[in-house]
């Protein structure tokens, strides 16, 4: 499994991670209508997932309930200010990831991580799938030493059930969010409009 950040343990101000350098941050959200700068406030917390082709990933968060806005960049790499072609180079490391806004008052932490779990296939290390490249790893990257503790407490517990059903094991990094670097304009909400464009999620079909 690839470890690529700089650190394990530091937790950065959000509005220091969120970097707008390859698209203008007022653009519209297809589906959201609003800036893809969103607001912030008290009840809203941020998550950011790898699972594989981010457009995919995009488009099935941005269909659940006490989520208020995604948005997919680039992050946990070791360069800066990575692009589309640098990315899938291999040579930043950089993740394909899904920038989560969501309400608590509406949807946890834990409720987003069951999806995570039960939407890909965790234990296949750099690459879903035909999808192969460090891109493609399945990662999570939290905000907090309250969610960090929660994902590692649910990947043992999945990695369980993986293990009863003779999977290999999880290869899922959890770390600290480092620099989110939103990706280009037409990786945004790619499934909204191309509703035939491809979409690379595949699970194992365990539940959490």
């Amino acid at each position: 499994m690839l470890n690529i950040n700089k650190s394990d343990s530091t937790f950065c101000q959000t509005k220091d991670l969120l970097i707008f350098d390859l698209i203008d941050k007022n653009l519209e959200h297809s589906i959201f209508k609003k800036p893809l700068e969103f607001n912030q406030s008290d009840h809203i917390k941020l998550a950011i997932f790898g699972m594989g082709c981010f457009w995919g990933v995009e488009k099935l968060f941005w269909r659940i309930n006490g989520v208020l806005m995604t948005a997919v960049g680039y992050s946990a790499g070791s360069t800066t200010f990575p692009n589309y072609k640098t990315v899938c180079s291999g040579f930043t490391n950089h993740n394909e990831v899904v920038l989560i806004h969501f309400s608590i008052k509406e949807i946890s932490f834990y409720e987003l991580l069951k999806v995570f779990w039960e939407s890909h296939d965790p234990t296949q290390g750099m690459r879903q799938g035909n999808d192969i490249g460090t891109q493609y790893r399945s990662g999570i990257y939290v905000f907090s030493k309250e969610d960090l503790s929660l994902a590692e407490e649910t990947k043992e517990e999945y990695s369980h059930k993986l293990s009863c059903e003779k999977f290999s094991p999880i290869t899922t990094e959890i770390l600290p969010a480092d620099k989110f670097y939103y990706a280009e304009e037409y990786h945004q909400q790619y499934l909204a409009k191309n509703p035939n464009g491809y979409c690379g999620l595949s699970s194992t079909g365990i539940k959490y």
